[in-house]
């Protein structure tokens, strides 16, 4: 008689009972593992690495002595080595019990950033107050930019409010100026006739060079500079916004009237809304230019604004507060695109992610 073995699924040939038990305990072990790796996530290395840096730069601040140059001393070193230590300490923590919590999710992506911010701040350190291999006044450390901070804090806030209402006023009204111009010319036929080539010829002109000219005809050096922010923001967006406007597909145009829509219903109801991707796209690019032209407005006549502190730090040859205002500055400006991009997304949810930032 065979040695087969005759079962419920069939014929088993010989030998084959004891591999049959083996393979159905791998997938059984795997899944098992499995299981084990999803309740035990581990440890965010990325995070517990960037957490070291951290603690290293901590190290290096409080215990290798600053360099010797003179009429310059870094105050806050010992405070910031120890700020440093404990944000890698509590970092740490974060990488090794945060998985465990599901507290690490929102922030794992950020973890090569942080190693990298980490890793420069270190740079940064050594080659400034502890080496001098960065000249001061022209460079200073990362605790030197504390200090500003904590000295200089209420001259900050005040110029960082002033510009952001500079900016406020005049983006605004360049944009609606703008925004009305483009329809205008992409509506009809006879406002493109006359104001395209003015626009033509005047938008590619930059603001700054109109500054002496803004300056005599305006009534105040605030009025100028809201004129060139605003001057600024609207070519753009004009000009994008007439691009939109006269590219709506003619048919949208022809369906509406065959229902019996006025023009103006046309104009608000078909062609802005067709229009409005075009129209964000000119704000971005009039926020960006608005933003230049702030500075150097700033600089010229307010007496209160970013542009303005960095013209007074200059002078004074505090280039860590103009480093400090630059900081506040770069941060004003992405975070005004970011929230222009977030109310893109929200009025144009059916477009969002078409256009990064």
């Amino acid at each position: 008689m065979s040695s087969a073995t005759l079962t419920s699924t069939g014929v088993v040939p010989p030998g084959a009972e004891a591999a049959a038990p083996a393979a159905v305990a791998a997938p059984a072990e795997e899944t098992r593992r499995a299981r084990t790796s999803a309740g035990n996530p581990g440890v965010w290395w990325s995070g517990a690495i960037a957490a070291l840096i951290w603690i290293a730069v901590g190290a290096v601040t409080r215990f290798i002595p600053n360099a010797s140059i003179g009429f310059t001393e870094w105050n806050l070193t010992a405070e910031f080595g120890t700020g440093t230590a404990l944000v890698g300490g509590l970092l740490l923590a974060l990488a090794v019990i945060g998985p465990r919590l599901g507290a690490v999710a929102p922030v794992r992506g950020s973890g090569p950033w942080l190693i990298a911010l980490a890793a420069l701040t270190a740079v940064w350190q050594l080659l400034t107050a502890k080496y001098a291999v960065l000249p001061a006044p022209f460079f200073a450390p990362p605790q030197a930019l504390v200090e500003v901070y904590l000295d200089d804090y209420a001259r900050l806030a005040d110029s960082f409010w002033n510009s952001l209402k500079l900016l406020a006023h005049g983006f605004f009204l360049g944009a609606a100026i703008g925004f009305l111009t483009g329809v205008g010319m992409g509506w009809s036929r006879v406002v493109g006739y006359w104001v395209h080539p003015l626009v033509r010829f005047i938008g590619p002109i930059p603001p700054t060079a109109l500054l002496p000219l803004a300056f005599f005809f305006s009534p105040s050096s605030y009025a100028a500079a809201v004129f060139l922010i605003a001057l600024a923001t609207g070519f753009p967006v004009a000009v994008l916004t007439w691009s939109g406007v006269a590219s709506v597909n003619r048919n949208y145009y022809d369906v509406a009237r065959t229902m019996g829509a006025s023009e103006w219903f046309l104009v608000l109801r078909v062609a802005i809304p067709a229009a409005l991707p075009q129209v964000f796209v000119g704000l971005f690019m009039g926020l960006g230019g608005a933003f230049s032209v702030l500075v150097v407005a700033e600089m010229m006549g307010v007496k209160s604004g970013l542009g303005w502190y960095l013209t007074w730090a200059q002078g004074w040859a505090s280039y860590t507060n103009m480093y400090a205002a630059l900081i506040i500055m770069a941060l004003l400006c992405s975070g005004l695109i970011t929230l222009l991009f977030g109310v893109r997304d929200r009025v144009l949810s059916w477009q969002k992610g078409t256009l990064k930032w």
